[in-house]
């Protein structure tokens, strides 16, 4: 197999201003090279000094990793603590428990203010609900709940009793719910009425019903339901009971569950092209103590500082940057339920204004559509909207190509707003590769170095390391945390998914294809690894073609995927949203013709794309993600049968597949 090949050159670097610099928790390289070589001399030793300062444990533990069931680590595994507890009652007894800990900006608009009393009041009531119906330590719940004061206290409350609780995002189909149900084995369900989304309500309860009815669940014995809208539902006597209800009476206090530190806190699963999902195991203590340290030195936040992530709890980044790390701070923070285009493309920039956001952490695929939205309608360009309580931006999701980078940095930080773009996954549990705002020169495209600890490297196919400024897989050394423990039920999958026996199976294998640069060793994420294209010999990341493009003013959005060529191995097949209507016909051709000779420009002949269609949007799921496995599919003409239902626009599939 050749390397994988690098073809994107950017040169533009971005120094940490002295302002940022002195403000910072980690202020300057030197005390980032500190950090790097007490964990390189003592690495067990580093991470435990770190759970004892920033964690709070009920009974202190007395070893810090345990490898002897490699790759199935274990940190701090006979120390116990709660992470409700480290979230709530902390906040409580540091002085912060009239500060606001959520402010809740609903899809209308309207705001509601909770403080750490409040919240801890609702879920210590919440628990004592749950254990009123039977929910104990080690049951699993299943959560499908909008995004709401209430989804996160659902988690909390889970968390405070033990209880193992899987998030499902509100918008998976019935038969994904299902799916979830009877791999957890969950007993109960927390859902809502309804959702609000863009000015409409749309059902959960009836699709938690639906999932409910198509068997093998008779071991859910509780629904409990959030009123969100007050929509009439069918409420099943015995099994279903309104969340309102379950609390009225319960005692405003409820006494933490202490748990091991190696107790899972949730599963959450992730979809695969085929086959069952894979429930992803997180333990309570490594996961709790990367949230904090990744809130503390990544988005370097302070008590005055107002956060918003504008994930869903459906998905990992709401659950460490809004679930639990930022209470875990004592933060102040946004929980947002609408989109980012409804009333209009400007909500996001009115909702910094309003409430004043200081660190906004959101997705890649949000802003190049705020991009395209603020080229059509100069109304809603953020130059329109206040912005300077901004401090600090952060990307996560996928790799941000580099002018979007430029347009975050320039449009809404005014350029003087570092830029965190954040490399961490779903079983990562916390940010692995990311600029620390005031350590790192920032590169548009790249997520720089690794976090402090995070023993991150570019191996071969045979796991030897390559040199500094080609590509390869990107891996992980050495276990840390916040790992992945197992996939629930199927530990084979576990140890053949993340540490294959072709890497030696002491390697964690993150599934992207990366290079780091050749002078400063920077890390650049090139795309995942099964999204390598090889052309002629030549293996290429998507990202890289995908940035090519998107550089062009034309084009505000692209994906690039590969399907087969009997002359070329694989042939490079693009899929572009320009920021003008969509061309068909001649004119078609002629767009095609232009963006190909710029990608030949940019990077060279044999990145040029053999197809390009155009559609007025992507296919992505409501959290933004593309899916770029559909995308695989319309490339090569076969028929769709994968589940879409999380997708927003499931009408643009066949708009791609006539564009051929």
């Amino acid at each position: 197999m050749n390397a994988i090949n690098s073809v994107m050159q950017e040169l533009r670097v971005f120094q940490p201003s002295a302002e940022t610099v002195a403000r910072a928790t980690i202020s300057g390289m030197a005390a980032y090279e500190a950090l790097c070589k007490e964990a390189e001399t003592d690495y067990a030793g580093y991470w435990a000094r770190l759970a004892r300062e920033h964690v709070s444990w009920k009974t202190p533990f007395t070893q810090s990793l345990d490898e002897s069931e490699a790759p199935f680590y274990h940190w701090f595994a006979d120390g116990t603590l709660n992470v409700s507890y480290n979230c709530l009652d902390r906040n409580l007894e540091n002085g912060n428990a009239d500060k606001v800990a959520i402010i809740f900006e609903a899809d209308d608009g309207k705001a509601t203010k909770v403080t750490y009393r409040e919240l801890h009041t609702l879920v210590c009531k919440f628990a004592n609900g749950l254990k009123a119906r039977g929910i104990k330590k080690g049951d699993r719940v299943i959560i499908y709940m909008p995004m709401s004061v209430e989804g996160v206290a659902a988690m909390q409350a889970c968390a405070r009793i033990g209880a193992i609780h899987s998030v499902v995002f509100g918008g998976f189909s019935a038969k994904s719910v299902h799916e979830r149900i009877i791999d957890a084995g969950a007993i109960a369900v927390i859902t809502a009425d309804e959702q609000c989304r863009s000015g409409k309500n749309l059902g959960l309860k009836s699709v938690i019903d639906e999932a409910l009815s198509m068997g093998g669940c008779e071991h859910v014995h509780s629904q409990i339901v959030y009123r969100r809208t007050g929509a009439a539902i069918p409420m099943q006597e015995g099994r279903d009971i309104y969340l309102h209800d379950l609390i009225a009476n319960q005692p405003a206090t409820c006494e933490p569950e202490w748990v091991g530190a190696e107790h899972p806190l949730f599963l959450l699963y992730t979809s695969g092209s085929t086959g069952k999902p894979k429930g992803v195991q997180h333990s309570t203590g490594g996961y709790l103590l990367h949230a904090i340290l990744t809130m503390k030195w990544t988005f370097d936040i302070k008590p005055e500082d107002t956060f918003w992530c504008t994930a869903d709890i459906g998905w990992v980044t709401g659950h460490t940057y809004i679930a639990y790390g930022p209470l875990a701070c004592g933060a102040t923070q946004i929980v947002f339920e609408g989109v980012p285009t409804y009333p209009d493309a400007g909500r996001f920039w009115q909702t910094i204004e309003k409430h004043s956001v200081s660190v906004f952490y959101t997705a890649p695929t949000a802003i190049r559509a705020l991009i395209k939205a603020s080229d059509v309608d100069p109304k809603v360009a953020p130059k329109n909207y206040k912005l300077d309580s901004l401090r600090l931006l952060g990307s996560v999701g996928e790799p941000i190509n580099p002018e979007a980078w430029m347009w975050y940095y320039e449009q809404i930080g005014g350029t003087r707003c570092p830029i965190v773009d954040t490399f961490w996954q779903t079983e990562t549990g916390g940010h692995m590769i990311t600029p620390l705002p005031g350590v790192t020169p920032l590169v548009p495209g790249s997520c720089t170095l690794p976090f402090p600890g995070i023993a991150a490297a570019i191996v071969d196919e045979t796991g030897n390391d390559v040199e500094w400024g080609k590509g390869g897989f990107l891996v992980v050394k050495k276990p840390w945390p916040s790992m992945i423990r197992n996939i629930y039920g199927d530990p084979d999958r576990f140890r053949k998914s993340y540490y294959p026996e072709d890497l030696g199976g002491r390697l964690y294998l993150a599934g992207d294809g990366a290079m780091r640069d050749a002078t400063t060793g920077n890390f650049t994420i090139m795309g995942r690894i099964d999204d390598v294209l090889n052309v002629s010999g030549h293996r290429m990341g998507t990202m890289e073609i995908e940035s090519a493009l998107v550089a062009n003013p034309l084009v505000a959005e692209a994906a690039v995927v590969g399907r087969p060529d009997d002359l070329t191995g694989e042939a490079i097949c693009a899929f572009v949203v320009l920021k003008q209507t969509r061309p068909t016909g001649d004119a078609a051709k002629a767009m095609t013709k232009q963006l190909q000779d710029w990608v030949a420009k940019e990077i060279g002949p044999i990145a040029k794309p053999k197809d390009i269609r155009f559609g007025d949007n992507l296919p992505k799921t409501r959290s933004g993600k593309i899916m770029r496995r559909l995308l695989r599919s319309l490339a090569k003409g076969e028929e769709i049968t994968q589940d879409v239902s999380t997708l927003e626009n499931p009408g643009i599939l066949e708009q791609l597949r006539h564009s051929a």
